[in-house]
């Protein structure tokens, strides 16, 4: 079993609701659109599928979607959108599970390279990313960049969201790359007032090691889906390697 953190049921029937702002069309349309045309005509595996966010109008853009998902709840809430047939699903983890079939495009978006809380685990799923791929083939990541700029010398902490129904912060280990995510909520959430989030934060430069490792070079970065120019101030990225022809 890997280090990610498992989401149960409850988290699981509650996910879409609170990442609804990344529904939004003006999110996930160019994410969207950017996929289907790395795929092209061939088929895609989404890593971490979750619910079907991504998954789901991609495949009603008539790119055939496989998935892994650690978490059989998510699973089964992506079966209130679309059944197996339409988008299938292993349940395992990203950095060994393997699916049949040849792919090509592998992607993995919305920062969760990080849910693997090792660097031996990150390296894994590179390359069982690739080996899923067929020559040619790309690996797509979303993440964001480590914010530690904006850490205050001797602060630990770097607020993300600070609003009337939300209060949220990550919380660093500069030494082991781990993250924290905290949420809060207001009080009358009671049992829901407050959840964690564990992650490993990674460099760009670290994930193209990572890359190099499993055979792949880098082809694209780009600071979103929009292919904004990838920048010392970007704070997220949308990196592209691909596997020899």
């Amino acid at each position: 079993m890997v280090s990610s953190d498992l989401w149960d049921e409850r988290t699981a029937e509650r996910y879409d609701a609170g990442v609804a702002s990344m529904f939004e069309p003006a999110v996930l349309d160019p994410a969207v659109a950017f996929l289907a045309r790395l795929a092209g005509d061939g088929p895609a595996l989404e890593l971490a599928i979750g619910t079907g966010r991504v998954a789901v109008p991609l495949a009603a853009r008539g790119v055939p979607v496989s998935g892994i998902e650690l978490s059989a709840p998510m699973v089964g809430e992506l079966r209130r959108k679309v059944d197996a047939s339409a988008v299938p699903v292993a349940v395992g983890d990203m950095a060994t599970t393997r699916v049949p079939g040849e792919f090509s495009l592998v992607y993995l978006v919305f920062n969760t390279i990080g849910n693997l809380r090792t660097q031996d685990e990150q390296v894994a799923c590179f390359r069982n990313a690739a080996a899923h791929l067929r020559p040619g083939g790309r690996f797509v990541v979303e993440v964001g960049v480590p914010p530690l700029r904006r850490l205050p010398p001797g602060a630990v902490a770097v607020p993300f969201d600070v609003g009337d129904e939300h209060l949220g912060f990550d919380t660093f280990d500069l030494v082991t790359q781990q993250g924290v995510s905290h949420h809060y909520r207001p009080a009358e959430a009671g049992a829901d007032a407050y959840g964690a989030h564990h992650y490993r934060y990674v460099w760009p430069s670290e994930l193209d090691l990572m890359a190099r490792f499993a055979g792949m070079e880098l082809e694209q970065r780009v600071a979103d889906w929009d292919g904004s120019a990838f920048t010392a101030d970007s704070e997220s990225h949308v990196s592209v390697w691909r596997t020899p022809q």
